[in-house]
């Protein structure tokens, strides 16, 4: 595929000249030969910067895979925020497709699809001994819940050419430390108004 096909889903329709500005000499064989010079450098470019992309992706990929029966923990993370949360440990009850496995769960996520990608999912040793406590959170119908802030561990301004934003930084309630967002001060005074 030419790289004007790549770009714009379409063949060319004209006849392109890789000339210097000012010459507008079109001469017949040579603007073709010409021309498929200039495309195959294009394309001798493309494949060496593809090549190194793919050495890169190689060279950082690794396989993961589970087996029937094994329990892992369910990584759940919100979009916009750090916050994240992990959840489980569920029994894989089989595996669909070749990154995906369908996992057990209990009867209060019922509503929720059970089948997850491996990247969802990490590895957990199974001990009969475990408990793992789950804290409560009110699920509204569309799936979103409340987050409540805690304290505020520190403060900072963001200098922008012609403006100063106020922020904080937010330690959310059952999150560690490092799951701290910073958070504009407006937006938390008009959300939590008792913390001002």
């Amino acid at each position: 595929m030419a790289p004007y096909e790549a770009l714009y889903c379409r063949k060319c329709q004209t006849p392109l000249c890789w000339t210097e500005l000012g010459e507008r000499r079109v001469l017949g064989i040579e603007l073709v030969f010409k021309t498929k010079d200039n495309v195959k450098l294009i394309w001798d470019g493309l494949k060496v910067a593809f090549d190194r992309e793919k050495s890169y992706a190689d060279f950082k990929r690794h396989d993961i895979e589970y087996f029937v029966g094994e329990f892992v923990f369910l990584k759940v993370s919100q979009w916009k925020k750090v916050l994240r949360l992990s959840a489980g440990p569920y029994r894989i009850l089989k595996r669909v497709g070749l990154v995906a496995y369908q996992l057990e769960l209990p009867l209060e996520l019922d509503c929720n699809h059970d089948v997850f990608h491996v990247s969802m999912l990490r590895r957990y040793q199974y001990d009969p001994s475990h408990v793992v406590a789950i804290e409560e959170n009110e699920v509204r119908p569309d799936l979103t819940f409340e987050e409540e802030s805690v304290p505020i561990l520190d403060r900072d301004v963001k200098v922008l050419r012609r403006k100063f934003i106020p922020l904080v930084k937010v330690l959310w309630q059952n999150h560690g430390a490092e799951e701290a967002t910073w958070e504009l001060v407006d937006l938390m005074r008009q959300q939590y108004s008792h913390m001002f």
